[in-house]
C-alpha cells in the first residue's frame, strides 16, 4: 500500500464516529478484532466505542506518520465477505464514510476498498458523490421498487427527475398488473375499479374495504396530477423539488408499493 499521508483530527474522528455508530455501526467485539488484525495497539478498550477506535487509530498514525492504518481497518472492516447477510449495514456505512472520506480525497469502492479520488470542498458535492440521498431512502425503508426505477437519479441527488421517475414506475407497475396499456387516471380506475376490479388491495368484501380501494385509486390518480404530470410538462427550473419533498413523496410512493405487494389480481372480464 502506498503511504497515505495522516489525517487531521476533525476527518479521523468523523470516520471513527461514522465506523463505530450506535446502531449501524460496528461492535465493540469487531472493533478489537480489528484493530487486532491491522496490528494497532488498542490503546483503551473500555471508552466509548468511537472514542476507542480513534484513540487506536490516532496513536498508530502518530507514530508511523502515515494514514494508512485507517485505510486498512476500513479495508477490513468493509471486506464484502463480512456483509453477506447484513447488506444494509454495510451500504449505509459505505455512504456515510465517502462522505467523510470525499474531504481527504479518498472514496470506498463497491468492493468494500479505499481508492485515491478528487478531494471534495463542499458538503453538497461530498454527498452527492456518496449518493447521500439514496442512502437516506434505503434508510427509511423505501420500496425496491423505487430503486429499480431511479436508481441513477437517486446517486446523482437530482430530486427533481428521481421523483419523475418513481412515480412513472407506479403506473409502469400497475400496467405490468392489470395489463392494461393506458396510462394515469384511466389507467387507474379502471384496475382499480371496484364493479369489476382487476387489482383489489383487499377482499373488497365490506362497505369499509370497498371504501379503501376507492381511496387508494383516488390516491394514486392523485399522486399523478400533482407530482407525475407537473414533472413530465414543466421545467426543471420552474418546478424546484426539495430533498425534503423528495422524500415524502418516495414515502407515498413506497405505501403505494408495499399495497400492490399484498393487491390480489383478478382476470379481465
Amino acid at each position: 500500500m502506498e503511504r497515505v499521508p495522516p489525517f487531521n483530527a476533525q476527518k479521523l474522528e468523523a470516520a471513527c464516529r461514522v465506523l463505530a455508530a450506535k446502531e449501524r455501526g460496528l461492535t465493540g467485539s469487531e472493533i478489537g478484532y480489528l484493530l487486532r488484525d491491522c496490528r494497532v495497539e488498542d490503546v483503551s478498550p473500555d471508552m466509548t466505542k468511537w472514542k476507542r477506535l480513534f484513540n487506536a487509530l490516532v496513536g498508530a498514525q502518530n507514530k508511523h506518520q502515515m494514514g494508512n492504518h485507517l485505510i486498512m481497518f476500513i479495508n477490513r472492516a468493509l471486506d464484502p465477505v463480512n456483509h453477506s447477510r447484513t447488506r444494509e449495514k454495510f451500504e449505509w456505512l459505505r455512504s456515510e464514510l465517502n462522505v467523510v472520506l470525499a474531504f481527504s480525497g479518498c472514496g470506498v469502492r463497491e468492493d468494500g476498498k479505499v481508492i485515491r479520488t478528487e478531494t471534495a470542498t463542499t458538503l453538497k458535492e461530498a454527498r452527492a458523490r456518496a449518493g447521500a440521498l439514496k442512502s437516506k431512502l434505503e434508510d427509511r425503508g423505501g420500496h425496491p421498487e423505487i430503486f429499480k426505477y431511479c436508481r441513477a437519479e437517486l446517486v446523482e441527488e437530482n430530486y427533481f427527475h428521481a421523483v419523475l421517475e418513481a412515480v412513472k414506475g407506479v403506473a409502469d407497475r400497475v400496467r405490468s398488473l392489470s395489463s392494461f396499456t393506458s396510462d394515469g387516471a384511466d389507467l387507474f380506475n379502471a384496475a382499480f375499479s371496484t364493479k369489476a376490479p382487476v387489482i383489489a388491495i383487499n377482499a373488497l368484501a365490506t362497505e369499509t374495504q370497498v371504501s379503501e380501494q376507492k381511496g387508494f385509486n383516488n390516491l394514486l390518480v392523485g399522486l399523478f396530477g400533482a407530482v407525475r404530470n407537473p414533472t413530465a410538462h414543466a421545467p426543471k427550473v420552474s418546478w424546484p423539488m426539495t430533498e425534503q419533498d423528495a422524500m415524502d413523496i418516495f414515502a407515498l410512493v413506497s405505501f403505494i408499493h408495499r399495497k400492490l405487494d399484498g393487491a390480489v389480481v383478478k382476470a379481465r372480464t
